[in-house]
């Protein structure tokens, strides 16, 4: 028979994997992966850091704004346990906040926050990849993640990879389709009014984006919206 423990969390696991197929966005997905984190592991707060396209992180989803306090310092300097988990890609654990002294101020700043353990984990698809962010967990007393939870943080950073880089790729996806729709609609405006095929209407608007030095949607949206080609 299985052991109880075991199947409520073979449970949640199952429920966390339908509610991030059902997630609506990255926002939602993230949101999903933060939520399951407090009800799967013995933390008092988790939040989920992103890379963006730009190279610096985002934050899509925290539990509680004490989160962003933790996070801000790190990101405007670049160091803190979350920066060495997503630019080295590794585990990084903090025993308590209140000795550790890699990052003296930072620990010290939330020592004071209430915060006494920190247990990130990057978020990476496979050994070769890219890490597409790091899961962020934190307990109010010292040394606060046990075996189990750090398996449990590993397990749902794999799932949270997944999800998350597939929510990016259907939301691209999904603006490569509306970008060709409105570059469709401008291509019709210009063929009923000047009377000509598709393939001359595409070379106007490519024209345009070529010598204005604007993309080709944003050309594509402005004859929609004012039935004129831009200047």
């Amino acid at each position: 028979m299985l052991d109880p423990d075991v199947a409520a969390r073979a449970e949640l696991f199952a429920r966390l994997a339908l509610e991030m197929h059902d997630a609506g966005g990255v926002e939602e997905t993230v949101d999903a992966v933060v939520q399951f984190a407090l009800h799967a592991l013995d933390c008092s707060h988790a939040g989920v850091a992103l890379y963006t396209k730009g190279g610096r992180p985002e934050l899509p989803a925290v539990t509680d704004p004490v989160l962003v306090e933790i996070y801000q310092p790190q990101l405007d300097g670049q160091e803190g346990p979350m920066m060495v988990s997503m630019r080295e890609c590794v585990e990084v654990l903090v025993r308590d906040t209140a000795s550790d002294n890699r990052w003296p101020e930072w620990s010290e700043m939330v020592t004071e926050l209430g915060v006494r353990s920190v247990f990130d984990v990057p978020l990476v698809l496979g050994p070769d990849s890219a890490t597409v962010g790091v899961l962020c967990l934190y307990s109010k007393i010292p040394d606060g993640f046990s075996w189990d939870d750090k398996a449990i943080a590993h397990i749902l950073a794999r799932h949270a990879s997944v999800a998350v880089a597939t929510a990016r790729h259907e939301k691209t996806m999904a603006a490569a389709v509306d970008a060709r729709k409105l570059v469709g609609q401008a291509m019709g405006i210009l063929m009923e009014r000047y009377d000509v095929n598709a393939d001359r209407a595409f070379a106007i608007l490519k024209r345009y984006s070529q010598d204005t030095n604007t993309k080709l949607h944003t050309v594509a949206q402005q004859l929609v919206d004012t039935r004129k080609l831009p200047r």
